[in-house]
C-alpha cells in the first residue's frame, strides 16, 4: 500500500499524520474500498482523482460509522454517481472502468 495514499486519506479523515494507533485499520478500510470501487465495475487507477475521492469518501463514512446499521444513506447517492462517472466517463480511455 502507498504510504501516500495513507497520508491522504488521513488527511481527509483530520487524523493528525503522527497518529499512528488506527494506520492499520485505515490500510485495511483503503484495501476494502478499491474492492469495493473494482466490484462496482471501477477500475481501480490511483491517479485518476474521482476514484481517490471515492476511496476517501467509503474511507472516512466506514471509519467513522463503525456500528453496523450505518448511516448508509448519507454517503449513497453521491458515490453513487461518482461510481457511474468512474463507469461510464472514461471509455476508450486507457483507465476505463469495466
Amino acid at each position: 500500500m502507498e504510504e501516500k495514499l495513507l497520508k491522504v486519506v488521513k488527511q481527509f479523515l483530520k487524523i493528525e499524520e503522527d497518529f499512528c494507533e488506527d494506520d492499520d485499520e485505515i490500510r485495511l478500510l483503503i484495501l476494502v474500498a478499491e474492492e469495493y470501487l473494482k466490484n462496482a465495475g471501477c477500475k481501480t487507477d490511483r491517479s485518476n482523482n474521482l476514484f481517490v475521492l471515492a476511496i476517501k469518501m467509503l474511507v472516512g463514512h466506514w471509519y467513522e460509522n463503525r456500528e453496523i446499521l450505518g448511516k448508509a444513506d448519507k454517503l449513497a447517492y453521491s458515490l453513487e454517481n461518482i461510481i457511474t462517472q468512474l463507469i461510464y466517463s472514461y471509455e476508450g480511455d486507457t483507465n476505463e472502468c469495466r
